[in-house]
């Protein structure tokens, strides 16, 4: 689709923003050895001898150049190579697509540049090489320690390969991620606490914790595992929560716990409901201009975007946030930190006043799900457990 101009997105309109927020850049490398039976990520597994590396950085760079006028003259914070799987790309892909971002954006001096990374691609100094192509922050997808586990979510890598990739991540990266999974199946509360007690061992300075969900359209939706029940992942994530606490981590955000100074600041920009652009295949974008909010979504299969993106076409959907839906969205990501937001913020992001939530609030406030001062709205830790019920408050024919 033809993606309008600069001057329609800076005409006259509903919103008035006083000020445009933080801007991320977003960077999707679809492809994995094998897609994971539980996710439903743009993921695509590798069919081919080797990866298409330089015609998708040419991709990447035609598309990152057709979207400047939309940024142009912002500085760009963060960059989060996700995917799929990046570590499959060379490390001298990554520094040739960091070297090309660098010549088109203007970086933040402190910018921090995140790469998603899988132990099954992982082989001795790679993780460095990352480091030196401009990475600054390596995000593990670990998942568990525990072979059967893996097995069962269908990674391609074992225990013995995980911890050699974080130690590596370790020895390369001031801070660095590792991602683990809750609730899988045949976990018991036993097997957590041992899983959780070797990830703490690794002193990972930040670990994101998340229950294994079974989402539509994949495989996992089709042949559902015996996982835990209800009562059993509430214990689960009981035991998190003390086991983390008791290592000097910090539980920020719903899913994310640090040490002081590792919080990831790439994600905290989007739960503040910060702008992002988004490169790649199926990647999304949330822009904001003076009078509007605007979200676009790339094609997502990769030869297809490859194809539209070389040619300054790789824009499928491209839309303006309405007014009414603007609250719901502010609160679907703020909502997940632990220090909530400030009434400041969420009228700077939005452009509405407070009258657009004060009803939602007062319920929430009843309901003993958010605690609230004339600064800062925060959830309270029931909030945190009933996270959905909370968001649910603020959406359009509710508020």
């Amino acid at each position: 689709m033809a993606v309008p101009d600069l001057a329609h997105y800076l005409r006259p309109g509903g919103l008035q923003l006083s000020a445009l927020p933080p801007l991320s850049l977003y960077v999707h490398l679809p492809w994995c050895l094998k897609k994971c039976p539980y996710c439903d990520f743009n993921s695509h597994e590798l069919n081919t001898p080797e990866l298409p590396e330089q015609r998708y950085l040419d991709a990447l760079v035609a598309d990152l150049e057709a979207a400047l006028a939309l940024v142009w003259g912002r500085t760009v914070h963060s960059i989060f190579i996700g995917g799929g799987t990046p570590s499959l790309f060379s490390p001298q892909a990554i520094d040739r697509l960091l070297a090309d971002i660098r010549a088109r954006v203007r970086l933040a001096p402190d910018c921090e540049v995140t790469l998603e990374a899988n132990p099954g691609t992982f082989e001795r100094d790679r993780f460095k090489a990352f480091r030196s192509a401009g990475v600054t922050r390596l995000s593990v997808g670990v998942q568990s320690f525990n072979d059967n586990h893996l097995k069962a979510l269908g990674r391609v890598h074992d225990s013995a390969q995980a911890l050699a990739a974080v130690e590596e991540a370790a020895q390369a990266f001031d801070t660095f991620n590792l991602d683990i999974m809750y609730a899988l199946p045949g976990q018991t509360l036993a097997g957590l606490r041992k899983d959780m007690a070797t990830a703490l061992s690794l002193q990972s300075p930040h670990i994101s914790i998340y229950h294994l969900t079974i989402e539509p359209n994949t495989y996992f939706a089709k042949f559902p595992p015996k996982v835990p029940d209800q009562d059993t992942a509430y214990e689960m994530l009981d035991v998190i929560t003390e086991m983390t606490l008791a290592a000097g981590l910090d539980r920020y955000e719903v899913s994310a716990y640090a040490r002081p100074g590792h919080r990831c600041w790439h994600n905290l920009n989007y739960w503040q409901f910060g702008d992002y652009l988004g490169i790649g295949a199926g990647a999304h974008s949330k822009l904001s201009f003076a009078h509007r909010i605007v979200r676009q979504v790339r094609h997502r299969e990769p030869r297809l975007y490859m194809d539209k993106a070389l040619a300054g076409d790789c824009v499928v959907s491209n839309t303006e946030v309405s007014r009414v839906d603007l609250p719901f969205e502010f609160m679907l990501n703020a909502l997940r930190l632990r220090d909530g937001f400030s009434l400041v913020q969420y009228s700077e992001r939005t452009g509405l006043s407070m009258t657009a939530i004060e009803k939602g609030l007062e319920e929430a406030e009843r309901k003993g799900l958010i605690e609230r001062d004339l600064s800062r709205v925060k959830p309270t830790t029931r909030g945190f457990d009933f996270l959905n019920d909370l968001q649910a408050l603020f959406l359009a024919d509710t508020v």
